[in-house]
């Protein structure tokens, strides 16, 4: 067995209004200034604690971030106004895009490195300033991974910084900030959660350590999405999503992903498509082109999201790949890249800039060239 290292944050809380907990640490742990990266429609929910903090000596400065997918230029203002500040903490609340903001933040606060000289993976040189992650979606697995992806329009390619600095020294998951998010975004981050698990089972540096989270993350996400879909009030479906989107990320740090966020990630750098909605486009067609490589493990995806059991494992595996067809359908997802306003003449361009993406090309469980990338393109219009 190839050795592994899994890392966490110092403290994970997981449960309904564990927010709570979030208080009392910190006004345990006597901070004084948090900086809090998170978006204006989430305010309502944290003036209660924000109160408390504040009436326990706290200051709470916020910085309400507004992109969908941060770029480098807006994670350098984020960070320009974090430094005036002054914080000992920095506080995460939001889907990934507002903790991977915070994760760099607090990474950057008294670091001298450039943002360029920071991205790609073990660059960033260390972190001294405390950090806190909440997720108040159940998707990117952001509050527990090393890695923050960011848009540099200089060449529109999303960049990753992936280090250990990064995983928060504490995350909190309140399945309750899920609540108030749209279907279309709850399906959207749903099927991410769920491509996190299934590349980490279907990868070539798939580890049974990490097997466990994974196909537990794909049981959890498979069984309650459409519930969530359908009723955003309906707290078990809510809990066990987040409990599934933890789970795939702890999968991001020790394996990761691989070919479907590849190919996803000129949908979001060039024509501005959101990261989940990019990946569930893209998963089945990947799915479709890696299974004859791995057929026994797609078998067992197919199984634990409760598809059909075939007269053959190839065949099994084939019918869970349709199963996760019906659930992209049954919640709303588009299945086709025309859906997105995607030109097909971009397929040329798109499939270049994938190729660029090796980091994650390289864990691929079956090898993928550019024509090979050009065709799934085609498929997925």
């Amino acid at each position: 067995m190839k050795t592994i290292t899994l890392r966490y944050p110092k403290q994970l809380t997981f449960g309904k209004g564990c927010v709570q907990q979030f208080v009392d640490d910190i006004l345990a742990r006597k901070f004084k200034r948090i900086f809090v990266v998170t978006f204006r429609e989430m305010l309502p929910a944290l003036e209660e604690s924000f109160n408390r903090l504040k009436r326990g000596g706290v200051t709470v400065a916020t910085d309400l971030y507004s992109g969908s997918e941060p770029t480098l230029e807006s994670l350098g203002q984020i960070l320009k106004h974090a430094r005036a500040e002054i914080p000992d903490t920095i506080v995460g609340i939001g889907g990934g895009s507002c903790m991977d903001v915070a994760k760099v933040v607090a990474a950057q606060l008294k670091n001298e490195q450039t943002l360029t000289e920071i991205l790609g993976t073990d660059r960033l040189k260390g972190r001294s300033t405390y950090l806190v992650c909440l997720p108040t979606t159940a998707g990117t697995g952001s509050e527990v991974s090393p890695n923050a992806i960011f848009l540099d329009p200089a060449d529109n390619l999303k960049k990753a910084v992936v280090s250990p600095y990064l995983i928060p020294d504490a995350s909190y998951v309140d399945p309750l900030l899920t609540l108030t998010v749209p279907s279309n975004v709850t399906a959207a981050v749903g099927i991410d959660a769920l491509t996190h698990c299934i590349e980490a089972y279907t990868n070539k540096f798939a580890h049974s350590m990490v097997d466990l989270y994974a196909l537990e993350g794909v049981r959890l996400i498979s069984a309650n999405l459409k519930r969530a879909v359908e009723d955003g009030k309906d707290e078990v479906a809510r809990e066990n999503l987040s409990l599934g989107s933890l789970y795939g990320g702890f999968c991001l740090g020790p394996v990761n992903t691989a070919a479907v966020h590849a190919l996803a990630y000129p949908l979001g750098g060039k024509y501005h498509i959101s990261h989940g909605l990019s990946n569930a486009v893209l998963l089945p067609y990947v799915l479709e082109y890696n299974l004859v490589a791995a057929p026994e493990r797609y078998a067992t995806i197919a199984r634990a999201i409760g598809a059909k059991e075939g007269r053959s494992v190839l065949e099994t595996a084939k019918n869970g790949i349709k199963k996760i067809k019906d659930i992209i359908h049954d919640c709303g997802i588009p299945s086709k890249l025309s859906e997105l306003n995607i030109p097909q003449s971009a397929i040329a361009d798109m499939a270049e800039s994938a190729m660029s993406v090796t980091r994650l090309l390289k864990n691929n469980i079956r090898t993928i060239t550019l024509n090979d990338v050009k065709e799934i393109y085609q498929k997925a219009f």
